[in-house]
């Protein structure tokens, strides 16, 4: 590890043990602050593999990413209740200090799918929509304009407050459908949607986000796409990285990493139609191959092109 990445590593300990001392993580000067120096440190452009990393720290990483996924979860349904105040929620959405992100995000999104996914989904989920789903809002509203979304979350307070932000826009309140059931005990209705994205706040270790997915291939249709949302470099100390091999069942199309504010990297995948060996070692099911091929640079605005996955034989 070099000078520069063992400061980066220093000063983010430094930051977990502040916030691991915090009373709360609601909003508040401090754990504003707090958090936009943990941000700061962790967007920029880092060589740092913090999957490598010692065990330590790795421990200490996935605690951070806890503590990361709380705070944010209070933070939306923070803004989420004011914005709800309103009479026209989705006017004041630039109240929220994100806004401009999610556009960002939402136009990356739709970009990626649109190059993968010629066709315009009909319905669309989108699992661990949470109290403020802007991405929904944003893809509904800017990019996918007759597509219905089935937002699901596991939480009911979380979905009450998100149906108050859509319930006084005529056409979105039609086209938001909020589902609160956890996203396991989903199955046939799977099979309906075209495209599913996975919030990065679904399944907060790898274990638990490896889960998700592996259920998600078990049920839904050949051919559908998966858009996840995963981390790279110093980002990954705010989410948990996603690996191609961790996609058994689908077949990695991209891996985009954002090098501006938009802080995810976007996963796309289609399901395919081999069976997937899962981590319940079910009898009968097969080993997919994770076949990679070099890393390819592909320029398209600020997004890197990582890799491409090509056909399973």
């Amino acid at each position: 590890m070099g000078c520069q990445e063992a400061e980066l590593v220093s000063t983010v300990c430094e930051i977990y043990e502040k916030l691991s001392r915090l009373e709360s993580l609601k909003p508040s000067k401090e754990v504003n602050k707090i958090f936009t120096q943990l941000v700061e440190m962790c967007v920029p452009p880092s060589p740092i593999e913090v999957t490598k990393l010692p065990k330590h720290l790795q421990e200490m990483r996935c605690k951070l990413i806890k503590i990361c996924g709380e705070a944010e979860g209070l933070m939306e349904s923070h803004y989420s209740a004011i914005l709800g105040s309103f009479e026209s929620p989705l006017d004041h959405l630039d109240l929220f200090p994100y806004h401009t992100n999610y556009i960002k995000l939402g136009q990356l999104e739709f970009n990626i799918l649109s190059k993968h996914y010629p066709h315009v989904p009909t319905q669309i989920a989108f699992v661990g929509s949470g109290p403020l789903p802007l991405t929904s809002v944003v893809l509904a509203s800017k990019h996918l304009t007759n597509t219905t979304f089935h937002n699901y979350d596991i939480d009911e307070s979380a979905n009450s407050l998100a149906t108050k932000l859509v319930s006084s826009d005529a056409d979105l309140s039609k086209r938001m459908v909020f589902h609160t059931t956890n996203i396991m005990n989903v199955t046939d209705a799977l099979k309906e949607y075209e495209v599913v994205f996975l919030a990065a706040l679904v399944g907060m270790d790898k274990d638990a986000k490896i889960q998700v997915i592996d259920h998600l291939a078990k049920h839904m249709s050949p051919g559908a796409t998966l858009m996840l949302r995963s981390a790279h470099g110093a980002r990954a100390f705010l989410y948990p990285v996603i690996d191609p091999c961790d996609l058994r069942g689908f077949e990695v199309l991209s891996i985009y990493h954002p090098t501006d504010e938009v802080i995810n990297s976007v996963v796309i995948a289609r399901k395919t139609a081999i069976p997937v060996h899962t981590h319940d070692h079910t009898r009968g099911t097969m080993f997919l191959s994770c076949k990679c091929s070099e890393i390819k640079p592909f320029n398209h605005g600020n997004m890197i092109e990582e890799l491409t996955v090509e056909d399973l034989a």
